[in-house]
């Protein structure tokens, strides 16, 4: 299926690229797979695929004569754009850090050989579309590991921290959470305490989750005191 009504163009024989004196794009036809992509044919060859839109950007019209360092620039752009797609459709999935797109980016330009500039490309094309917002997705991790049980500040810091969130960022999220800690080291206490029969293995357990060692230290003081009343 052509994408452009186009009067056809004369084609040029020749199986391969480098042994004809013209390059010309003879044909244009929508990818089976994927109805957004076409199949760019160069002298009646399959050369690269490309999205509509760069299509239509870059002013590809069926019979236009190229240069091989058109072609070049065409390939190039194909491989962006398939990266691109697979990178949207894996940030569309669920709310992703600026950190989590570059090391995704990183692993597949690594893994098919591909120019590292698509990375931070990307990245930005990403971010100025607002598809990547690290202060969003820093809202969203913080809510989400929040509802886990045995959660501390301290541990949600510091994978937010891991994520590539900047310090500023994890502070005014964090703001005010202060009651957070005191309130889950409650719960826990009041769940586990009578399955220890060590104190100090319960101690070691909730500073294991990241709790502050005064803070577990005075409220298992505290309920003991409320257990002998």
């Amino acid at each position: 299926m052509e994408i452009y009504k186009l009067k056809d163009f004369e084609k040029v024989g020749g199986d391969d690229f480098d042994a004809v004196g013209e390059l010309r794009i003879t044909d244009i036809r929508q990818a089976v797979r994927n109805e957004n992509r076409v199949n760019i044919f160069v002298n009646d060859k399959y050369a690269f695929s490309l999205d509509i839109a760069q299509v239509i950007e870059m002013h590809i019209k069926k019979g236009m004569a190229i240069t091989a360092e058109q072609l070049d620039e065409y390939k190039k752009a194909s491989e962006f754009g398939k990266l691109y797609q697979r990178a949207l459709e894996w940030v569309l999935s669920r709310p992703h850090s600026k950190k989590e797109l570059h090391d995704y980016l990183y692993k597949k330009v690594y893994e098919k050989k591909l120019d590292k500039s698509y990375i931070d490309k990307i990245i930005e094309k990403m971010i100025s579309k607002k598809y990547i917002d690290d202060y969003k997705f820093a809202e969203w991790y913080a809510e989400s590991l929040s509802e886990r049980k045995n959660f501390s500040i301290k541990r949600l810091e510091m994978e937010l921290l891991k994520k590539g969130i900047k310090r500023e960022i994890v502070n005014e999220i964090l703001e005010g959470s202060e009651t957070h800690d005191a309130e889950e080291v409650e719960k826990i206490i009041a769940k586990k305490y009578h399955k220890y029969d060590d104190k100090n293995k319960l101690i070691q357990y909730l500073c294991r989750q990241g709790f502050p060692y005064d803070l577990v230290r005075d409220s298992i003081q505290s309920f003991e005191m409320d257990l002998r009343n």
